[in-house]
């Protein structure tokens, strides 16, 4: 393990590389040779006029629900809308994966959903893991799935703030429905069809949420050896499980919506793995299942649908690490040979970053992932 005075050095360059990394100015650190941004994609004209999509009303049928009126008002909400998945996209980059054709080049897609707001964990992520790079003829790009702040007050300077990131990055997937909790299987359904008609030849595709920290060299190498055509979605697999049925909890789900005490098999959310197979059976079995108001809930539904089952990775640590007492949580020698784990600051994801890839970097221990 790196010695007191090498954590107390690693720290301070986190703290001083996260400035770094919000600079506006600042290059990004690469360690593989960094890509150009394709040159197809032109910046995006200023805040256009919405795309005309009839607008979809509420059921209101499902009013005569009994217990309805009882219910929480997102479950409400969840309920009249459900049937709504087509709303126009405010912010799009088709050219991305080089169109439809050239997409097979692409090896991994990471696909980072993200909230309106939460411009600092973009930046770290743009500058860290998500660089969008070559790694050894592996060509990675960059893509934030959001949608449009629930209040109103904030959405017009958000929506402002969003057009200028993809002025400069050009890496922001944004469709004109409320970023709500409830809304993330919405969002799922939505960057599946956009990746089925934008960048269908990805090999690979990680999806997961913006304050994970991924070492993406780790799920390059994890995958160089496993066909695209194969299925594979791995991440931490929850068996066993149902509904939470308490109207406090964020999770809530009503029997209204799932008599059933038990969900399939799925994987939490926080980051999952894909392959190109895997991706298309989701988006197929998608079109024929209700949308259900918890998103890696509903991608458990849709394998199932599809005949296939999600599998466990050691690499993948949706619930952070076990830490022994009076050690460092974020000693590097923890995360090394990790490929995912949850959850993580701007600033820790700056820090990490650069201690995982110390060339001075030692450790008394090796675990072997894959």
């Amino acid at each position: 393990m790196p010695s007191a005075s090498t954590k107390w050095a690693l720290l301070t360059v986190g703290v001083l590389g996260l400035c770094y990394l919000l600079s506006p100015t600042s290059p990004s650190w690469p360690r593989a040779a960094p890509s150009p941004a394709p040159t197809s994609i032109a910046a995006p004209s200023p805040l256009p006029a919405l795309p005309s999509i009839t607008p979809c009303v509420a059921n209101a049928s499902m009013q005569n629900i009994s217990g309805f009126a009882k219910l929480p008002k997102q479950s409400q909400d969840f309920m009249l809308y459900q049937h709504c998945r087509a709303f126009p996209q405010l912010l799009d980059v088709p050219g991305k994966c080089g169109g439809p054709a050239g997409s097979s080049n692409i090896f991994l897609l990471l696909a980072i959903k993200s909230s309106p707001a939460n411009y600092e964990r973009r930046e770290a992520i743009r500058k860290t893991w998500g660089q969008q790079r070559t790694l050894e003829g592996a060509q990675i790009r960059r893509v934030f799935l959001v949608g449009v702040a629930p209040d109103a007050r904030d959405a017009a300077k958000l929506n402002r703030l969003l057009w200028h990131e993809q002025h400069e990055h050009h890496d922001v997937l944004q469709w004109d429905f409320k970023d709500t909790f409830f809304n993330l299987t919405l969002k799922l359904l939505l960057f599946h069809t956009w990746l089925q008609e934008r960048c269908p030849g990805a090999r690979f595709v990680f999806n997961g949420d913006d304050d994970v920290f991924v070492n993406t060299d780790n799920v390059v190498s994890f995958t160089r050896d496993v066909p695209s055509e194969q299925h594979l979605l791995a991440g931490q697999v929850l068996v066993n499980t149902g509904p939470i049925r308490n109207p406090a909890s964020k999770y809530f789900v009503p029997t209204q919506l799932m008599p059933s005490e038990l969900y399939p098999p799925y994987c939490s959310g926080g980051g999952v793995l894909m392959s190109a197979f895997t991706t298309r059976a989701i988006h197929r079995a998608a079109q024929h299942i209700a949308l259900f108001p918890i998103d890696d809930v509903y991608v458990g539904m849709c394998l199932e649908k599809a005949g296939l089952a999600p599998i466990s990775h050691s690499g993948m640590r949706p619930w952070g690490i076990y830490v022994p007492r009076y050690s460092d949580p974020l000693d590097p020698c923890y995360y090394r040979e990790l490929l995912v784990v949850h959850r993580f600051a701007p600033h820790e994801m700056a820090m990490m970053w650069q201690a995982i890839r110390e060339p001075q970097l030692r450790c008394g221990r090796k675990v072997s992932i894959f």
